[in-house]
């Protein structure tokens, strides 16, 4: 609810300060007075537009602010905190800045948000009635909420627009996939060429190895039969060399005389050893070499293959990033993705598989939606139409169209479901119906209002509801009905009602008077807050006119009396 509402240099209003209260809020005052300033600065609040010419003469700006107590809107608190906004506990103050300029600000908390974040947040919050305002119960999409509200549908519809949006996602990621088929057949095109020609070359890092060593091997088989020779040749001397002696034979020959020796000096017994040992070592060494140089011949055709292998492997590397263990890790890669583009075909087939499913189960909660308000429609037009006629509307008829709404490409229904829903109205004899939007005057538009909020008292969230002229054309019996009707709906609501009939004024838990006075040659409204005495005066003024005697001081008493008699509001209070 509104605990406190501030007006700065708006229209006459130069400065005022109001504390609502819980229940019944009531203004009043002399026509032109001003009453509808409270109304238009409500409006403001809740994302109305604003017009340059409501700025006060002489002031740069008007100013809006309004303290509210966010503890029963658990909807509101759960918006705010999804934008991030910050509030104090449960209180939220929203502020609207209109300059003369015609540049509006707004804030909610210490936030500076975009004029349309008041409409989105307060908008459902504030409702105002009134032929000067913008009527949220003539929109399609609330005429719905309050027909849901009212069938308690409200689950199923909250479940048929959150289906809505899960198949409009599902299918915008089918969309995308399919999209990017063409794309993927072509990489994987692409990508299975490269995938098979690595897997042809037969990478393997120890063959790679062993192919290069054996190429540099045949390449350079001769240079290695003769190094081998010559090699053998110094060991064990050169074969066509007459009485050459190699390596061995000397060592041979030292061997023997240091053996002869060791006759004469048994201590040279370890050096003949050990000469005798490296001359049998040099003998094997040059037998070796001579087998190896014998084997060295070259394979011109095993050579042919060799070279053939490592231009492939070459070619391979410089194709696939310069090393075997780079295109060794590309043919990984080259796998990975081949196999997550395989995924993504698989993926594409399980969201078709359930979308399907998703569909089936929309279908079946739009149906139900439906079917439940088929059964909500009777029943609202006769609780409204029995309503309506209690407020001086004797031939009035309500009644509720469920209109086939369009259904977004592909899809069963709309968010709201497969229906919309039309208020209709007739408030004379022998007349069509005709949609509310088309039909109703403010008044008849207020008393509407305040029969649906009536018959939905207890559906939907809190609200503060503001009615304008309410009191059009009823007085009697019919005005006490109406102050009743309103005592009774802010029991659950704030209600803010700007009246001329004291029937109504004497049910308000609230009073404020609306006055304009004239001082330095300007002109300002001024709002008080009555005492019970003040309130005695003021429902006199409104039931005798300019001259208030005991008998309207009395019969102002007993109106007052009878309210807090009669009503169960303010038993309680």
């Amino acid at each position: 609810m509104i605990e406190r509402l501030a007006i700065r240099e708006l229209a006459l209003v130069e400065a005022l300060e109001l504390e609502l209260g819980p229940g019944l809020n009531v203004f009043t005052g002399e026509t032109g007075a001003g009453k509808s300033i409270v109304l238009s600065a409500l409006a403001l609040l809740a994302g109305g537009r604003g017009q340059a010419d409501a700025v006060r003469e002489g002031a740069d700006e008007a100013r809006v602010e309004a303290l509210l107590d966010t503890s029963g809107l658990g909807e509101l608190e759960a918006a705010l905190a999804e934008r991030g906004l910050e509030r104090d506990g449960h209180e939220l103050i929203a502020r609207r800045v209109l300059a003369r300029s015609g540049r509006s600000r707004a804030w909610l908390g210490a936030d500076l948000v975009p004029v349309s974040a008041l409409a989105e947040l307060l908008g459902d919050t504030i409702e105002v009635s009134s032929q000067h305002a913008s009527q949220a119960l003539l929109r399609p999409e609330q005429q719905g909420r309050l027909l849901d509200a009212y069938g308690g549908c409200e689950a199923l519809r909250d479940g048929v627009a959150a289906g809505v949006a899960a198949l409009r996602e599902r299918d915008q990621e089918i969309a995308a996939l399919r999209q990017a088929a063409e794309e993927r057949a072509r990489r994987t095109d692409y990508l299975g060429f490269q995938l098979r020609e690595l897997d042809e070359a037969r990478l393997d890092l120890d063959e790679a190895a062993a192919v290069e060593a054996e190429h540099r091997r045949l390449a350079n088989a001769e240079q290695l039969r003769q190094e081998a020779q010559a090699a053998a040749a110094r060991l064990s001397g050169d074969p066509e060399q007459e009485g050459a002696s190699g390596a061995a034979d000397l060592t041979g020959a030292a061997a023997r005389a240091v053996a002869a020796l060791a006759g004469l000096d048994p201590g040279l017994g370890g050096l003949a050893e050990r000469l005798a040992a490296a001359h049998g070592e040099l003998a094997d060494l040059a037998s070796d070499l001579e087998r190896y140089a014998t084997r060295s011949d070259s394979d011109p055709g095993r050579l042919a293959e060799l070279d053939a292998r490592l231009r492939e492997l070459e070619r391979v590397k410089r194709k696939y990033g310069g090393s075997l263990e780079a295109a060794l890790a590309r043919r990984d890669e080259v796998a990975a993705e081949l196999g997550a583009l395989g995924s993504s075909d698989e993926r594409l087939g399980k969201l078709e598989s359930e979308r399907a499913g998703e569909r089936a189960r929309l279908e079946r909660d739009a149906a139900a939606l439906s079917q439940a308000r088929a059964r909500a429609v009777a029943a609202l037009g006769k609780a409204a139409t029995a309503a309506l006629r209690e407020l001086a509307l004797p031939h009035a008829r309500f009644e509720v169209a469920l209109l086939p709404a369009s259904a977004p490409e592909g899809l069963p229904c709309a968010a709201q479901g497969a229906e919309s829903a039309e208020f209709r109205f007739g408030a004379n004899a022998g007349e069509p119906l005709r949609p509310l939007r088309s039909v109703a005057s403010g008044g008849e538009l207020s008393r509407v209002f305040l029969a649906l909020r009536d018959v939905l008292r207890g559906a939907g969230a809190r609200r503060v509801l503001v009615f304008d002229e309410v009191d059009a054309g009823i007085g009697g019996a019919v005005a006490e009905h109406v102050g009743a009707r309103l005592a009774a709906l802010s029991q659950r609501h704030q209600i803010l009602c700007i009246t001329h009939l004291p029937q109504i004024a004497a049910h308000a838990d609230r009073h404020f008077r609306v006055e304009k006075h004239t001082r330095s040659g300007r002109t300002r409204t001024q709002v008080t807050a009555l005492d019970a005495e003040g309130r005695v005066q003021e429902v006199a003024r409104m039931a005798g006119g300019a001259e208030v005697g005991a008998a309207t001081l009395d019969h102002a008493r007993a109106l007052l009396g009878a309210a807090r008699k009669g009503s169960p509001a303010r038993k309680r209070r």
